[in-house]
């Protein structure tokens, strides 16, 4: 018989890989409620993806944060993630009010506003990625505080990051740019190039300088490792896959508006394996 937590592992499956992989490689105890917290996640990332019109999906984010919030909802019984999410936070005792931050982030993936600005982005991801991180050490450390805020909010910048200049080819070609105005301005990048579809020396310079950030972050994950305790390792073993995603977008035969890169399934596979038992020291 399928239970609400299949339906969540199903969800992670099909729309984060990446993770699903990665919360296959979890304790058995907490695996369902990672599937749970990253099929919610999954949800509020396609938002705009299942919609045609901004309106429409800020209803169906309004619909989790109402959810979140405990405002009755007739319909929630028959959303299997929504009930594993909240067996999940009662189980863990998980803040709502992250989740909530969660639902409101995304409400700028909805429309084609530029990002303004570096720290814009980096509060973007912070309260997407990072907070995604942060509850899942929770999880994994049986809902007391691990104390790695600090370590996630860098691991979920760099893990943002990287994950945004892999899909700046979908986001192009919607007219949507990631890409921080102030770092575009300062390498003299005209944004209706990129939607354009024309790979610039400026858009290799934009790029080159998100990368070497990524791997600031990264410096810092490192320098926040030991304190991190050894249960909540498996939150930050996603991060074992943003240098090799880095090397590829890097390579200067890539067309970073043609090519969403990608790993073999092999590769990805083999490196979450290697790293599983020591996530931290693996990035």
């Amino acid at each position: 018989m399928t239970t609400d937590f299949d339906h969540a592992a199903e969800t992670v499956r099909q729309y984060d890989r990446d993770r699903y992989l990665c919360a296959l490689l979890a304790p058995e105890t907490h695996r369902p409620a990672l599937m749970a917290l990253y099929a919610f996640n999954a949800e509020i990332a396609r938002v705009r993806d299942v919609v045609s019109e901004p309106l429409p999906g800020e209803v169906r984010l309004q619909w989790w944060r109402d959810l979140l919030e405990g405002t009755e909802h007739g319909a929630a019984a028959a959303n299997p993630v929504a009930n594993a999410l909240l067996q999940t936070i009662e189980t863990y005792a998980l803040p709502r009010h992250g989740l909530i931050a969660m639902t409101e982030a995304r409400i700028f993936d909805l429309y084609d506003d530029p990002m303004p600005g570096l720290n814009d982005l980096e509060g973007y991801a912070g309260e997407t990625v990072s907070g995604v991180i942060q509850l899942a050490c929770l999880i994994l450390n049986q809902g007391v505080d691990p104390k790695t805020s600090t370590a996630a909010g860098h691991a979920g910048v760099a893990y943002a990051l990287t994950g945004l200049m892999r899909a700046l080819p979908w986001h192009a070609s919607r007219r949507q740019m990631f890409l921080p105005a102030d770092v575009c301005e300062r390498h003299g990048l005209d944004p209706e190039t990129v939607f354009r579809g024309e790979t610039t020396s400026q858009l290799r310079a934009v790029l080159t300088e998100m990368r070497d950030h990524v791997r600031h972050h990264l410096n810092r994950v490192r320098g926040e490792a030991s304190k991190v305790p050894e249960s909540c390792g498996n939150a930050f073993l996603p991060l074992v896959l943003v240098e090799p995603y880095l090397k590829r977008l890097e390579q200067k035969t890539l067309d970073p508006l043609k090519q969403v890169v990608e790993l073999s399934q092999l590769k990805t596979q083999w490196r979450l394996w290697r790293g599983s038992r020591r996530a931290l020291a693996s990035i």
